[in-house]
């Protein structure tokens, strides 16, 4: 577990798509010196250019011994190349060094990852975060960490140039678990949202006024708030993928399975997402809200003509 008293100075950043290059941009703002690396090196030009150093390989920037590493991306398997594999962070850490996981990955591989680190002097955090891009330019996001209490403490900074709501949650893992029900809480309110938006329109209720009315009230979410207005203008463009957002229900629908859990309206929700999957290859590209897709098919109509 962390002790020293030195704060945070250097930070490096293992993925740099949407999320990860907006969240490293924060920490070179906040005043960290920080050093990023991607598995396409050209998506680490726009950070290079506020004043990063770059990385070739997770190895490359663990050897340069940043204070701590933070990782985002994909998917379970790619978080463990990345701290695992030929070149990953392993292979050169020293002891005292501290990873940060902001991948939504599987709680109990997360465990493991911990353990197999620390037998190396390595900490880890589970840090996964909610917000979306927005979030992530602006430094608001929601951030669930597992992992030992004095590490969260030290890290503290690093996580308060990135989130506003920063709440650790207990042991290694847990981080991994709240985001997980965040996911449920997300995709099943966005399901709502698809269908009170399809009832204004079948209805000819102009849209974005229902929205902003609901908004205010008991019905309002920043799933409603955000997306709305993009289900109804007809833009699907990703803040988050389904593609990522179908990943990280395969990890609730593990969980629910392990718990014997019957999380029927999270498999519906699901089974719209991948609905607008079937038959189009560039589907799962599409952002979160292309679940409207699903429900336009249903209900023989289009939110925006």
């Amino acid at each position: 577990m962390r002790q020293s008293s030195e704060p945070v100075r250097t930070v490096g950043y293992v993925g740099m798509g949407i999320m990860g290059s907006a969240m490293a941009a924060n920490l070179l703002k906040a005043g960290f010196e920080v050093i990023v690396s991607n598995r396409t090196a050209s998506k680490c030009g726009s950070l290079e250019q506020q004043g990063a150093a770059v990385a070739s390989t997770p190895a490359d920037l663990a050897s340069r011994e940043p204070d701590v590493i933070a990782i985002n991306v994909s998917d379970t398997p790619d978080v463990e190349q990345v701290i695992f594999g030929e070149h990953g962070v392993s292979t050169t850490a020293k002891s005292g060094l501290i990873v940060i996981d902001h991948s939504t990955i599987s709680p109990a591989a997360t465990q493991q990852f911990s353990q197999r680190l620390a037998e190396q002097g390595v900490d880890m955090l589970d840090a996964p975060v909610s917000g979306g891009d927005v979030g992530a330019r602006n430094g608001t996001l929601s951030i669930m960490i597992g992992g030992p209490d004095n590490t969260f403490e030290y890290c503290r900074p690093v996580f308060e140039a990135m989130g506003k709501a920063i709440t650790h949650l207990g042991p290694s893992g847990m981080g991994q678990v709240c985001k997980a029900c965040n996911q449920i809480a997300v995709s099943c309110n966005l399901m709502g949202v698809c269908e009170a938006l399809a009832l204004a329109k079948r209805s000819g209720l102009d849209m974005g006024k229902m929205v902003d009315v609901v908004a205010a009230g008991a019905g309002g979410s920043w799933q409603l708030a955000n997306l709305g207005p993009k289900i109804a203008d007809g833009d699907l463009a990703p803040g988050f993928m389904i593609d990522l957002v179908l990943k990280d229900l395969a990890i609730v629908a593990n969980a629910a399975r392990d718990h014997k859990l019957p999380l029927s309206a999270t498999a519906l929700a699901e089974n719209y997402f991948r609905s607008v999957t079937a038959g189009d290859p560039e589907g799962g590209k599409l952002g979160t809200q292309g679940m409207c897709r699903t429900i336009e098919r249903l209900g023989g109509f289009q939110f925006a003509q």
